[in-house]
């Protein structure tokens, strides 16, 4: 599961995120929306503790992120919007290493990247070096990479980038999967429609504040029985006031 408290953050004299407090449980597919510099990769970057809070706290299953960073990060898989790999790897040399760096016994780590390598179409890719593959198919490395420890909480920052419709719908059917295994599943992106696909709730993000948290059915209660991206557009232009709407 996922826990923040109050949790802020602050670039100088900008403050990103003002007291977010999230409560999502195993098994919840959670999708976090927001126009561009509204708080989200700065909440994921908190969440996954690549950064360090001005205030407030995050839990992994449990787990502190700042206090008790490596049981944390061992119940994590994280796909950030740009994937970073050494490129001079193959692909089959970055899921040994992620192997190694979470200690998955090698029988399973080499059963495991090949039940990836086919559900992710990269066979034909494992001996090529990482710098030589295409974005979409780097995208599809990273998502198989994070989940090759099988994570209890997969935290992923616009999955469906550079990848082509077949295997969007790969992607979808993974995450939903494991989602219903029992997985927590943290989704930001900007596509309303997936968002409104997949998620069990939502969590609507403006000026670094929660502007909303809820279902779509409470959403819509809210708003008006109208689609996604109408509603998201109003929210957006309207001014906040430091409301969280429900």
């Amino acid at each position: 599961m996922i826990r923040t408290r109050n949790l802020t953050m602050d670039y100088g004299s900008l403050r990103a995120l003002r007291n977010l407090n999230l409560d999502i449980e195993p098994g919840e597919f959670f999708a976090f929306l927001g126009p561009n510099a509204a708080g989200k990769t700065t909440t994921i970057k908190l969440i996954t503790g690549l950064l360090k809070p001005t205030e407030g706290d995050a839990w992994l299953c449990g787990h502190h992120v700042q206090e008790e960073p490596l049981p944390a990060r061992r119940a994590l898989g994280f796909v950030p919007d740009v994937a970073v790999f050494y490129d001079k790897l193959t692909a089959m040399e970055f899921m040994e290493f992620t192997a190694d760096l979470f200690e998955v016994e090698e029988k399973r780590a080499q059963r495991r990247a090949g039940e990836l390598f086919e559900q992710f179409s990269l066979r034909p890719y494992a001996r090529e070096q990482i710098e030589h593959l295409s974005h979409g198919t780097r995208q599809r490395l990273a998502i198989a990479a994070a989940l090759l420890h099988d994570p209890k909480v997969i935290i992923i920052d616009e999955p469906m980038v550079g990848l082509d419709p077949v295997h969007v719908r790969v992607v979808k059917e993974e995450l939903k999967a494991r989602s219903r295994a029992g997985v927590t599943v943290f989704m930001s992106t900007h596509l309303l429609n997936i968002a409104e696909e997949l998620s069990d709730r939502i969590g609507i993000i403006h000026d670094g504040q929660l502007a909303f948290l809820g279902t779509m059915e409470d959403l819509r209660a809210s708003r008006g029985d109208r689609e996604l991206e109408q509603i998201f557009l109003e929210m957006m232009a309207a001014p906040q006031e430091g409301a969280l709407r429900h």
